[in-house]
């Protein structure tokens, strides 16, 4: 008679127990839909939920577009090609004549009442006067100018591309991003369905009430990463939208999804490449060559200049009626550069100084970059080796471990714990692998700018 009533007594615990169990799941992920409400007003603002909901159903924007849009509203890339188009514009006026002067005047004119037709020397004159530097200088100046504009023209390029590169290390991370909340929400999924598995096996007797902790408390740490990807996530769009020129995110940008780019990589072909056709490295060329030009311009002020003057003179008659015949004057003058020790020779020396530096600097950014194509080669290869080995050895074999130990839970030959541990193994694993390829094109963005490769 007693052991049937404490049967009972035990099946009614079990039964309450599980109603305890459920009732705190529940209220955990009342608390989590809660959490989820107070991130923004739903009025005004749309969950992350739904702005990946919208992300999914809209259509992806390729990278190409929106290079094109950069190369036209970028406000770096129009003041680059402002200072360009400048630059062009002071080639020809280097190598022009200075103005002529035109005079006009009386000359050798007496104090004396009616004093044009006293003296025989008094005239009206007018005159042209030109200056012509040496032979030579105007050539330089030309030179001059166009290495200097030449040298605008690489900075254009260089502006554009690190526009570019910026723009394309945004477009992955945001990429990276998307993926990421993917793979957390699919994991969520996954370990909520965990917890009911767990809550079904403590309701016949086969597991413990921790299991079903232990499952909860991974789905709340799911939830938890959701809200960094949410917060993480304006703030890539919002470099994202810098790199683009726009004021405002006008619409939500969807990149491609991740992908492999293998490119064969030769480190010292690389660094050729770099030499040859880097924008930077080249205007510092163009500099070091204007800088030259200067010190030879500043070598030619030791010549003279030559101002040459024509004037036509006309003559009134004299008092007594006689003719008088006008007169004209040439004159031709030249500068002495006399003050060298403190006027020209302080130039050639500040132009000697310029040119060494910009061979100087030259050599700084080509070590850097020699640098920099290593360290991003390097990267490039370990992370598509380790993208590569995520995807045909290690995920393969990781999911079929979750799959064994899913199996094996079931029938009680695993303990919970073993099943959750494989299962968070397997999201961290294909949290690496989004991570490998993500900066895997990014180190090749990376390459392509270093190199100097054209975006447009």
């Amino acid at each position: 008679m007693i052991t049937p009533l404490l049967e009972g007594a035990k099946n009614v615990l079990a039964v309450m127990r599980s109603g305890l169990i459920m009732l705190w799941l529940l209220a955990g992920m009342m608390n989590l839909s809660d959490l989820q409400a107070d991130v923004g007003d739903p009025a005004h603002q749309p969950t992350f939920q739904q702005n990946l909901f919208t992300a999914a159903i809209g259509q992806s924007t390729p990278l190409a577009n929106l290079i094109t849009e950069a190369l036209q509203n970028n406000p770096e890339i129009q003041a680059a090609l402002r200072e360009r188009e400048a630059a062009e514009q002071r080639i020809f006026p280097a190598e022009a004549l200075e103005d002529p002067m035109l005079e006009a005047g009386v000359i050798n004119v007496p104090l004396a009442s009616s004093p044009f037709n006293r003296d025989d020397m008094t005239m009206k004159m007018i005159g042209l006067s030109q200056r012509f530097p040496f032979p030579g200088k105007r050539t330089l100046r030309k030179e001059v100018a166009s290495k200097e504009a030449e040298a605008s023209e690489y900075g254009y390029q260089e502006t554009v591309n690190r526009v570019v590169r910026d723009l394309k290390i945004a477009y992955l991370d945001l990429a990276l991003t998307l993926e990421m909340t993917r793979l957390v929400e699919k994991n969520k999924l996954i370990l909520e369905n965990f917890t009911h598995l767990a809550v079904d096996h403590y309701e016949v007797g086969m597991g413990t009430q921790a299991d079903a902790f232990k499952a909860q408390t991974q789905v709340s740490k799911m939830q938890d990463e959701l809200f960094r990807l949410e917060r993480e996530q304006p703030m890539v769009e919002a470099e994202l939208t810098r790199a683009l020129g726009r004021h405002t995110q006008v619409v939500a940008l969807l990149p491609e999804p991740l992908q492999i780019q293998e490119v064969s990589l030769n480190l010292e072909s690389l660094r050729e490449l770099a030499l040859a056709q880097r924008p930077q490295l080249l205007a510092l060329q163009s500099l070091a060559a204007r800088n030259k030009k200067t010190v030879d311009l500043a070598q030619k002020e030791y010549l003279p200049d030559f101002d040459v003057r024509l004037s036509y003179g006309q003559r009134d008659r004299m008092l007594d009626n006689t003719q008088r015949p006008d007169m004209v004057s040439l004159t031709v003058a030249i500068n002495l550069p006399v003050w060298r020790s403190s006027k020209i020779e302080p130039r050639i020396a500040e132009s000697q100084a310029m040119h060494y530096q910009a061979l100087d600097l030259y050599q700084v950014q080509s070590n850097e970059i020699a640098a920099k194509l290593r360290q991003q080669v390097v990267t490039a290869e370990q992370n598509l080796k380790s993208a590569r080995l995520y995807q045909t050895t290690i995920l393969p074999q990781a999911r079929l471990t979750v799959e064994s130990a899913l199996a094996a839970y079931k029938v009680n030959r695993v303990d919970f714990l073993t099943l959750l541990d494989s299962q968070m193994t397997v999201f961290n694993y294909e949290i690496s692998l989004a991570t490998a390829i993500a900066n895997h094109n990014k180190a090749l963005a990376e390459i392509d700018w270093l190199t100097g490769k054209l975006s447009y």
